[in-house]
């Protein structure tokens, strides 16, 4: 049963791989035996959770990269395939938070948060997708929020944005089954990372949070890894199109 989720000789991308969920959901596919492309825009950072990786035992290189520019995309899965020679998992979870009042949001705030969150994960599955096609293996994990199902009135642009994260995450699953590629969307709840510190340090938002969560605490971004590698091995071969919570029982209460 093991052989199920062993991911040696696998290849994953993970975008914004370089920190949070995205560094935890990364080094847990290392540990599965997959080697990695860690893409980010802080060259530090990359290198920090690339050298993680190689003291796993794993290939592993970081690629520094804006998601909001298709070039830069384009020119992330060139250097992927120069060293590698082949792609067989996509994880994308780069982005970023922002909001306010709907009625007051700026138009360039929409736009920076819907590029990075939504926009930026279409671009990267369709350069992906002749890698995913010519693997035996290929699989995309896409990063939703718990803001992918319930509305939110403070952070419009990011809850709109996840929302879409569900429905590219289906359509995607649809298209590509037929080439033996599997999508799906993991659903993240409240976890301990650097977008969430603001919520944490809110002593009511916190209490609040934490009253609704069954499990009573906020996850760990290693606590992702489970899920990750489940969807990126031969144990998910027959399941795509699923959109899987990963939220300490959140979206239940």
């Amino acid at each position: 049963m093991s052989s199920l989720f062993d991911l040696s000789g696998r290849v994953a991308l993970v975008t914004g791989g370089n920190g949070g969920i995205g560094r935890g959901i990364a080094l847990g596919l290392a540990g599965a035996g997959a080697d990695l492309v860690i893409l980010g825009r802080d060259e530090a950072k990359n290198a920090a959770v690339v050298e993680e990786a190689r003291a796993l035992g794993r290939r592993a290189i970081g690629v520094a990269c804006d998601v909001r520019e298709r070039g830069q995309i384009e020119a992330a899965f060139a250097i992927a395939e120069s060293e590698f020679g082949r792609l067989d998992i996509l994880v994308n979870n780069a982005g970023i938070a922002a909001g306010g009042r709907p009625e007051e949001i700026p138009a360039e705030t929409w736009d920076a948060v819907l590029g990075t969150n939504l926009t930026a994960m279409f671009h990267a599955c369709q350069v992906a997708y002749p890698f995913l096609a010519a693997s035996e293996h290929g699989k995309v994990i896409n990063i939703g929020s718990e803001y992918s199902l319930f509305g939110a009135a403070g952070v419009l642009p990011y809850s709109a944005s996840k929302g879409g994260v569900v429905q590219l995450t289906k359509s995607l699953a649809v298209a590509w089954a037929r080439d033996g590629i599997q999508v799906n969307c993991i659903v993240p709840g409240w976890i301990r990372t650097e977008m969430t510190a603001g919520v944490q340090a809110n002593e009511r938002s916190y209490t609040r949070i934490i009253e609704r969560t069954p499990a009573r605490r906020f996850g760990e971004p290693e606590e992702l890894a489970g899920a990750a590698v489940f969807l990126a091995s031969e144990a998910s071969d027959f399941v795509t199109g699923v959109v899987l919570p990963v939220d300490g029982g959140y979206a239940a209460g």
